[in-house]
């Protein structure tokens, strides 16, 4: 008799463990692979690999993947290793973001359409992480993510450098005039010392810092460096309990619950972290079906200290953070502020951080003393974003978190890079500068182009910061007094799409509000004649993404892949034959 798979409730076994023609054409199809040994009743575990060249983050996914291997195989599992797309921001055009939800539905896809018992995401630059949970939320198959780790510092004048925050500041001085070609020249030699992902609290840092915050890798694994051997060791124990995952049957939907999230929100605000993490986690909560909306980032802001010295809001890098006690010795200060919840560990999130360090009152500070009170990342509503906006306070300059100026706008980036320079412009420290169709539609992909620069003439004059709105996203390794998210967009026929030079604009953070300062009157009249742009693409995923984004308040998932109302995830193929039939 042909060697079958008992089931024990493994998903695996309704392409295995019949027999049939069916089960006999699946198994063999291992055996073709190189597989000797029979099933035998042993999980099948996917590694999910977004390895790619084009992805410095990820270049090192093939050895954490082979460490992945050895762990399932240690616990008794079978890894069957399967790539994806990659995506990385800083080759990709027009934008990573873009393609989110496209490499989301290829997770999705393939953990449905093959016989996979629970899966290892390995996953490193920014929107690698949330697409690869979306992916496997949707498609309700257990799943337990291990990320790439932070890259090494460059050294550049006698100093540790991130790859984002410190560049910011030296392409301001070059466009300024202090730093020479040569000068620049040095930097971008210094700049990509190793592989992984930024070493700022970037977007990539704070996903995989939240990614342990919401339960779903191992604790203390998020702020391994890239390079130090812990990360393989750490994907070889991540490789060792999707076996017991896929035995224990517990999906990411058990997971990530409202207070997984809470918890998550909590460890953005306390980390200073990246807004991009805003969209992710409102895509993911999509996915999850939990409610969440802005509001509630404002809320849990207004309670939570920010603790976390990283850049940009802070002085230190991801490797310092590590070395005083990572996510761990974070979640065990925030305790109070936290609820205890189900992990993919098997225990909880409080027994995760139990044994970890005090805070260093350095690296980490103590919510007795905090680097700031409150409210790293709030929402902000008015009239010029009705469905709401986004500020990161914690990079903010505090003088800029109430105030009113004139309006200088640029139509799209082209514009923007056309005029900002120009000795002409008409702008002015107290200017508001307003950029249009950055959004999910209008970019499209709505790209990290919200920290619009400072004007060359302003540099000169020693202007280092003025209030910035856009709907478009920024880096999470940037900083200033910059709204971002702006919904609706532009392109949608949001309001900001009909600001014009001279108006004036009002922020007040402290209120929660931005508005146009213009008659209601007049803004619906200017509404009543805009005229929305054509689509940037007529075919292929481009007019997909066009016709079904969500705006920036509800993730920018697509519309058809959120979780319905009372809706439960399904892991079963459709039109999963077996019998004589069965696979072909």
């Amino acid at each position: 008799m042909a060697p079958t798979l008992t089931s024990n409730g493994l998903r695996s076994a309704r392409w295995f463990g019949t027999d049939d023609l069916s089960g006999l054409i699946h198994r063999s199809a291992l055996r073709a692979g190189g597989l000797g040994a029979p099933l035998d009743g042993r999980p099948v575990v996917g590694i999910c690999n977004s390895w790619s060249e084009l992805v410095n983050c990820n270049v090192h996914f093939r050895g954490l993947a082979a460490a992945a291997k050895r762990g399932v195989l240690q616990a008794g599992g079978v890894p069957l290793e399967f790539p994806t797309i990659s995506l990385g921001e800083q080759l990709m055009k027009p934008t990573a973001m873009l393609f989110r939800n496209l490499m989301a539905m290829d997770v999705e896809e393939c953990l449905r359409g093959y016989p996979i018992d629970s899966v290892v995401l390995i996953g490193g630059c920014d929107k690698t992480v949330p697409a690869q949970l979306m992916g496997a939320t949707s498609a309700g198959v257990p799943a337990i993510a291990i990320t790439g780790g932070p890259a090494q510092a460059a050294w550049f004048r006698g100093r540790e450098l991130g790859v984002g925050t410190d560049l910011w500041r030296y392409l301001d001085d070059f466009r300024s005039g202090r730093m020479s070609r040569d000068e620049l020249g040095d930097l971008e030699a210094a700049l990509g010392p190793s592989y992984g992902h930024c070493n700022e609290m970037g977007t990539a840092l704070t996903m995989t810092a939240l990614v342990e915050a919401l339960g779903m890798s191992l604790p203390g694994t998020a702020t391994i460096p890239a390079v130090d051997s812990r990360r393989a060791a750490a994907a070889e124990a991540t490789g060792a309990r999707a076996v017991a995952l896929a035995r224990e049957g517990t999906t990411p939907s058990d997971i990530l619950t409202t207070d997984a999230f809470d918890n998550a929100i909590t460890l953005l605000m306390a980390l200073g972290g990246s807004t991009n993490a805003v969209i992710h986690l409102l895509a993911l909560a999509g996915r999850a079906g939990v409610e969440l909306t802005l509001d509630r980032f404002t809320e849990i802001a207004r309670r939570t200290p920010v603790l976390a010295n990283v850049r940009p809001s802070g002085e230190h890098l991801g490797e310092q953070l590590h070395h005083a006690g990572g996510v761990p010795a974070l979640l065990r200060e925030l305790a109070p502020l936290l609820v205890d919840a189900p992990t993919v560990s098997g225990g909880t999130l409080f027994e995760g951080f139990r044994d970890a360090p005090e805070p260093d009152g350095d690296v980490i500070a103590t919510r007795s003393r905090p680097l700031r009170a409150t409210g790293a990342i709030v929402g902000l509503r008015g009239s010029l974003a009705p469905d709401g906006a986004i500020i990161k306070v914690s990079a903010a300059t505090d003088a800029l978190l109430k105030h009113r100026g004139p309006a200088v706008v640029f139509e799209d980036i082209q514009d923007l890079a056309a005029r900002i320079d120009d000795p002409q412009l008409d702008v002015h420290a107290d200017s508001v500068l307003v950029l249009k169709r950055a959004g999910p539609k209008g970019a499209p992909g709505m790209p990290e182009w919200g920290a619009l620069p400072i004007p060359k003439k302003l540099l000169e004059q020693g202007v280092t910061d003025m209030v910035r709105i856009s709907d478009a996203r920024m880096s999470g390794t940037a900083f200033g007094t910059v709204v971002l998210h702006v919904a609706p967009e532009s392109a949608a026929g949001g309001p900001l799409a009909i600001v014009r030079d001279g108006d004036p604009i009002a922020l007040d953070v402290a209120a929660g509000t931005i508005d146009l300062d213009v008659p209601a009157a007049e803004i619906a009249r200017r509404l009543s004649e805009y005229e929305l742009p054509a689509p940037a693409y007529r075919r292929g995923y481009g007019a997909l993404h066009h016709a079904h984004v969500l705006q920036a308040n509800e993730g920018c998932d697509f519309d058809f892949l959120r979780r319905a109302a009372g809706e439960a995830p399904s892991s079963e193929p459709t039109g999963m034959l077996t019998g004589w039939i069965g696979g072909w």
